[in-house]
């Protein structure tokens, strides 16, 4: 997605999220004398004493979704991947899952600016994005990751506590998804592992480890902050009548 086409589809987000229940804030949340969000209390904690990181939640700056790398993380690319790379580079991302009305993949999703809620529970976690009418389980119930499964979009996921972070692992990703728009590749051999911490009310910061052997020299991390959405609730947002893929101009 070339930056100015970002930048007009989260101006257009913008409108409809503040259009979007502006009058029922939301409940039991920290605030100021003058009503805003204290967003430097402390981070809430579930009935177990665990950071609780329901909410809703946005990721703060959009250059993720272009490019994982963005803060200029060494990406250790195989030579067949960086072809990949340069290429859909090249032909500005025509191929993207996302411009053919496909959901993002885990990464992707994460680095996505649109809102997405946690909902937690103490056996297991689900994420709900806006965008595409998304959702993702992660269990928390001590499972281990499938030994072997049919590659999904966002594959499986089981996540634990480790003091008060949050750690996820995943597997059996599709190699149909893409790393971001910019066009990182990966294969069904991806493992990732997210690190969520809200270290305070308003900030959640989310760490993900990229580990594919045969498509990286190394595994690589990147750091992306969320902030906490208030007063809103996640839209009706679906992918209809697309007419973006006749207007792709990409080689």
């Amino acid at each position: 997605m070339s930056p100015l086409r970002t930048l007009l589809v989260f101006l257009l987000w913008l409108v409809c999220a503040q259009a979007q229940w502006i009058n029922h804030p939301t409940i039991g949340i920290p605030r100021t004398k003058d009503g805003k969000v204290n967003v430097s209390a402390p981070a809430p904690r579930d009935r177990d004493g665990k950071p609780d990181l329901s909410g809703i939640w946005t990721v703060t700056d959009q250059k993720y979704l272009d490019n994982l790398g963005a803060d200029g993380v060494e990406i250790p690319m195989l030579p067949w991947a960086a072809k990949i790379y340069a290429e859909r580079q090249e032909n500005n991302g025509r191929d993207r899952p996302s411009g053919r009305c496909l959901p993002h993949g885990v990464t992707d999703f994460d680095a996505l600016f649109q809102p997405r809620k946690f909902i937690q529970t103490p056996t297991e976690i689900v994420l709900l994005f806006e965008s595409y009418h998304s959702y993702r389980q992660i269990f928390m119930d001590g499972r281990a990751l499938p030994k072997s499964a049919e590659p999904s979009w966002f594959g499986a996921s089981v996540g634990k506590w480790m003091g008060d972070t949050l750690v996820v692992e995943t597997a059996g990703l599709s190699d149909e998804t893409w790393l971001d728009d910019g066009g990182h590749p990966h294969t069904d051999a991806l493992r990732l592992t997210e690190r969520f911490h809200r270290r305070d009310f308003g900030h959640l910061d989310v760490e993900i480890t990229i580990n594919d052997p045969k498509t990286y020299a190394k595994p690589w991390t990147v750091k992306i902050p969320w902030d906490y959405l208030p007063d809103t609730e996640l839209l009706d947002w679906v992918c209809e009548n697309n007419r973006d893929v006749g207007h792709m101009v990409g080689k």
